[in-house]
């Protein structure tokens, strides 16, 4: 709905204004009137006026001097002009402001309904542009997060291209050369129990709430923008923004506002967190080795020493004492393939004792304990015949799979995750072979000689490797699972020659053996002597 205000000094006109416009028609719910210029300005400023009808003569001041108040204070305000002087300073005036229409007196009801109509279709046509724009702006602005998100770990990962992106780069302050940047990398110790308990299992609002914390405590020097991690989902990306300051005041103010961040954390929501600090810089290109020191840094924390939440810039190389647990791949499999659990869990305990009173033992070298020990354990499941979809897939999140927490906040609390990981697969191999029998794969020989038996066969069925089950076979039977076959074949074949209706070739068909030839030099090699010649012994016999 719209407000019209009349501004003319004549009483009768603003009158007949008033009953010949299709007012309800055209949407408007309110006319104003107003008997001068400046009564009129008075009546703009203090209501939402959106159409105005101005008299060119008027007393005080004229419609012509009005229409240069409002082209200057009210542009976008339209405007008809009335007047019974055909005269072209007034027709000037009036098409210098830009006004809708022009109306001459005696005004009658087509032309002003005419002229009204018109403002009306401009008024409202504004209003659709408005609304897209603001309808726009709304996208963008809800968008604008996920814009710089995108954008910052474009650089990030070092495929970002300026010249493709060079309109946004204002949006990351990448346009202005006194601000200089730095990459803060934090990470959630006990994500699992705070989500759970906090957040109803829902990551999203945790990452919202930590990266909203984190936004406002380190924006009281720097300009903060915190997103989760693609790559791990206890982790935060913090870039931090800050104006003309030198290296050593921006890693200063980092340490203190991140400390206070984190200190916030564990008070507010219970979250025990780790930070590293990246190298500070001077363009946004180099944010990319800002993280990745960051990254350095927050692998480099002492597991060992940690008491709560922690902040760093340094990097520290890890120990070359500490020995990975690949190197103990031989006992493992040794004691899981005899069945020794206690032994698996013994060698284990062995390795914690080690890191455990080594001088430090850091947040990467537990990672990368954790991820090695579940390629060596899914290698080594597979082999002893445990099915690929019982174990976890690497790409996603293998110890969640296991039905464990991720969390660790102290060396005892990974010492318990890989007790926890070992018994899972000690379970899923247990399982396995509580299942499979090697007396089966004899039975099935013993049965079905005559086929063409191939050890994947059993691979693919028991879902075992070749090797577990060749070396399984032979410590059961004393013999490989081909020279089994042979035996029983060649037994076989003595049996069928003592018929002497059989020929040899009906022998060798009943055998699995589709060449005679190829039967007959076997029974040579097995008994070094030709099935004709051990027919004829046994008849002479």
């Amino acid at each position: 709905m719209y407000r019209v205000l009349i501004i003319d000094d004549e009483e009768p006109l603003r009158e007949a204004i008033r009953i010949l416009g299709d007012w309800k028609g055209l949407g408007v719910e309110e006319v104003l009137e107003a008997t001068d210029g400046q009564m009129g300005l008075e009546l703009i400023a203090k209501h939402q006026v959106d159409l105005v009808m101005v008299d060119m003569k008027m007393p005080a001041m004229s419609g012509a001097e009005l229409l240069q108040v409002l082209e200057r204070d009210y542009p976008d305000l339209p405007a008809i002009v009335i007047s019974g002087y055909n005269d072209f300073e007034y027709t000037r005036q009036a098409i210098r402001s830009k006004v809708v229409d022009y109306l001459l007196k005696p005004i009658n009801r087509h032309d002003l309904n005419a002229a009204l109509r018109k403002a009306v279709d401009l008024l409202e046509a504004r209003r659709v542009r408005e609304s897209e724009f603001i309808n726009r702006n709304i996208t963008l602005n809800m968008s604008l997060p996920k814009l710089k998100e995108k954008m910052y770990l474009s650089i990030i990962d070092r495929s970002f291209r300026s010249q493709t992106n060079e309109a946004f780069l204002p949006l990351i302050g990448a346009d202005d050369p006194d601000n200089r940047f730095a990459v803060v990398v934090l990470r959630m110790l006990n994500m699992e129990q705070v989500r759970s308990a906090r957040f109803h299992s829902d990551v999203d609002l945790l990452h919202f709430a930590v990266a909203n914390m984190l936004n406002e405590i380190a924006g009281e020097y720097f300009q903060a923008f915190s997103f989760a991690s693609p790559r791990q989902d206890r982790e935060l990306i913090v870039i931090l923004t800050m104006k003309g300051a030198y290296q050593e005041d921006i890693v200063y103010r980092c340490l203190h506002q991140m400390n206070k961040a984190l200190a916030a954390l564990q008070d507010l929501l219970g979250i025990v967190a780790i930070a590293g600090i990246g190298t500070p810089c001077t363009g946004i290109m180099e944010i990319a080795s800002s993280y990745e020191t960051a990254k350095a840094a927050i692998s480099g924390i002492d597991l060992l020493k940690l008491k709560g939440y922690s902040v760093t810039n340094t990097v520290v190389k890890p120990s070359k004492e500490i020995a990975p647990i690949t190197g103990r791949i031989q006992l493992f499999r040794a004691a899981l393939e005899a069945g020794n659990s206690t032994g698996a869990k013994s060698i284990l305990s062995e390795d914690l004792r080690k890191w455990g009173s080594a001088d430090f033992f850091t947040i990467g070298e537990a990672d990368q304990t954790i991820a090695r020990f579940i390629i060596m354990m899914n290698d080594m499941s597979l082999e002893l015949g445990v099915p690929r979809d019982k174990l976890p897939i690497m790409e996603e999140h293998p110890i969640r799979f296991m039905h464990l927490s991720e969390d660790f906040v102290s060396f005892e609390q990974f010492s318990k995750l890989l007790d926890d990981a070992l018994h899972f697969y000690l379970e899923q191999i247990r399982m396995t072979q509580t299942t499979f029998e090697i007396g089966d794969i004899k039975a099935y020989i013993d049965n079905r000689y005559y086929e063409d038996i191939k050890i994947s066969m059993f691979a693919d069925k028991y879902f075992l490797s070749r090797e577990y089950i060749m070396k399984l076979f032979k410590q059961q039977f004393g013999c490989g699972i081909h020279e089994y076959v042979q035996r029983i074949r060649m037994d076989k074949a003595k049996e069928l020659l003592d018929d002497p209706t059989l020929k040899i070739q009906d022998i060798s068909e009943r055998l699995g053996y589709k060449d005679k030839n190829y039967f007959s030099k076997a029974f040579r090699n097995y008994f070094s002597v030709s099935p004709t010649e051990y027919r004829a012994a046994s008849k002479e016999g």
